[in-house]
């Protein structure tokens, strides 16, 4: 079996091997929630909406079809967690460093784990793809015990308290936007140490792999020699917090005499803080957001289209592609040919880049909301994009309509659900195959544009 496996990797490319990858833990994962020990007793899991779920695990978005606190049992939940673990780190990033523990890790497994973590280089790539692991590991393990320790004042037994900080640790630092109270975080939509908390893990999920590795060397260097942070770091990091900031602003302004009209003026500036940063990739609720007005609701919408930053736990067009692209489109209006940002300059394959993955992110949203519009009469524009939006970025914020889809259109979301996990290039590049160099070109020629 494995030699087959082996023979049929051989002749694709290492896209597409990503792509069989992703494919085989959602197979597994498939299996896995159908299993007696993993649901609770009565619990009913049709099969369409256990593909649909073991999808929305493996890609870290949290929607679903079915409520989940009702459906896994505690066996199960650590089932769960275990893919949603898969699903936040990378499936072969994970894969790899657990099966080839100890063990030389080859070229080809270094090329896949450049691949599918979008990196320009893999020198250096397994030492990096441990640091994560450990580091996630042992930030879900702080992040269990005070959660755990601070929810016995919510729930009767230790055991259960326990068990609710450990899922909400996982679920959170992995973007996943899945809960096991039912009710997403509603129950603790006033309690700020909750909010708080979560806040922390999602920014540290979705702010970026090679972000945190260069911060954590940043400090252990601090006062001993100079330390120069990459232009990827600057750029992820000023974009992702200014997006942050607009974001919780204009939440603000367009529910301040609405869904904030009977609120005091903290909760209103941490709901609209926390939903500015939830909206990126957390996909946790701390209020119903069908109450959210339009404005908002578009709002939310163009954030989880935007996403979280790249190697990340999160999805979407991510946040170098839209700063790439704004910062394009500001020098050509000056009449500038090249970018130049923090004394650096921007290449020219990157400015492309950008732009073919916010206008393949473009198409395959608005083919997918045309798609649901003609086959789900029931719901509104609004109610269909809010849900694309949120598959494609693997959010998981949801007006409710998910559950009550028809088959072809929950087949539509975890179509966008896988895209938006994998990548934009990864999903290119899978469909093209393996790269050939030509040898020739032909004369070029300009044509008239705009």
């Amino acid at each position: 079996m494995n030699s087959k496996i082996e023979n049929l990797t051989k002749r694709l490319s290492a896209a597409q091997i990503i792509v069989f990858y992703y494919l085989v833990a959602v197979v597994v994962s498939t299996i896995l929630l159908l299993l007696p020990i993993t649901q609770k007793q009565n619990a009913e899991l049709s099969f369409i909406d256990g593909v649909f779920i073991s999808i929305s695990a493996v890609t870290v978005t949290g929607l679903s079809t079915a409520d989940v606190s009702h459906l896994l049992s505690v066996p199960g939940t650590f089932i769960f967690t275990i893919i949603l673990q898969f699903g936040g780190i990378g499936i072969v990033a994970f894969g790899t460093i657990l099966w080839l523990s100890g063990k030389k890790i080859g070229l080809r497994a270094r090329i896949l784990m450049t691949t599918e973590q979008n990196s320009p280089t893999f020198s250096g790539i397994v030492r990096f793809i441990r640091m994560i692991f450990f580091f996630f590991v042992m930030i879900e393990l702080l992040g269990a015990v005070v959660f755990g320790t601070y929810f016995l004042k919510y729930f009767p037994t230790w055991q259960e308290a326990y068990l609710q900080g450990f899922f909400a640790s996982v679920s959170a630092t992995t973007n996943a936007g899945f809960d096991i109270t039912g009710k997403s975080l509603i129950p603790f939509a006033d309690d700020y140490f909750v909010l708080t908390l979560n806040i922390v893990l999602f920014i540290i999920g979705s702010l970026g792999f090679p972000v945190l590795m260069e911060v954590s060397q940043w400090l252990r260097h601090k006062g001993k020699m100079p330390f120069r942070f990459t232009l990827f770091t600057k750029i992820t990091t000023v974009t992702f917090f200014i997006l942050i900031v607009i974001g919780a602003i204009f939440i603000y302004l367009f529910e301040y005499s609405h869904f904030y009209s009977e609120k005091t003026w903290h909760q209103s500036f941490v709901h609209s803080l926390f939903y500015s940063i939830s909206s990126r990739t957390g996909g946790m609720a701390i209020s119903d957001i069908n109450q959210f007005s339009v404005p908002t609701l578009l709002l939310l919408s163009i954030f989880m289209f935007i996403g979280a930053s790249p190697s990340s736990a999160g999805g979407g067009i991510r946040t170098t592609t839209f700063a790439v692209m704004l910062l394009t489109i500001y020098n050509y209006a000056k009449g500038n040919r090249t970018i130049k940002i923090f004394k650096r300059e921007i290449d020219e394959e990157d400015i492309i880049k950008s732009f073919i993955v916010f206008t393949t992110g473009m198409i395959l949203c608005s083919v997918a909301a045309v798609i649901l519009v003609c086959i789900e009469s029931a719901f509104s524009l609004m109610e269909i994009l809010f849900e694309v939006s949120s598959a494609f970025g693997t959010v998981g914020l949801s007006l409710g309509i998910t559950p009550e889809l028809s088959t072809a259109g929950k087949v539509v979301i975890m179509i966008l659900m896988f895209i938006g996990k994998i990548g934009m290039f990864t999903f290119l590049f899978s469909m093209g195959g393996k790269p050939v160099k030509h040898a020739y070109h032909y004369p070029k020629e300009r044509i008239i544009i705009g």
